[in-house]
């Protein structure tokens, strides 16, 4: 069985994911009100999910 001569250190075995690049998320245009929400979530405008209200949201009072 291979064994290595010696301990690798900690910055060589870090380069491994010094390439990893955070995404941004995808956003998608809500059916019903055509505001940017992420994809395949409740709307936190007007609580529309894939067509049907989930969530009700109360009128503002101005």
């Amino acid at each position: 069985m291979a064994v290595p001569k010696s301990k690798q250190s900690k910055s060589r075995t870090n380069k491994r994911f010094a390439n990893y690049k955070a995404k941004v998320p995808t956003l998608v245009e809500c059916p019903h009100c055509h505001v940017l929400t992420p994809a395949h979530r409740v709307c936190k405008n007007c609580g529309y999910y894939d067509g049907t209200e989930v969530i009700k949201q109360e009128e503002e009072k101005k």
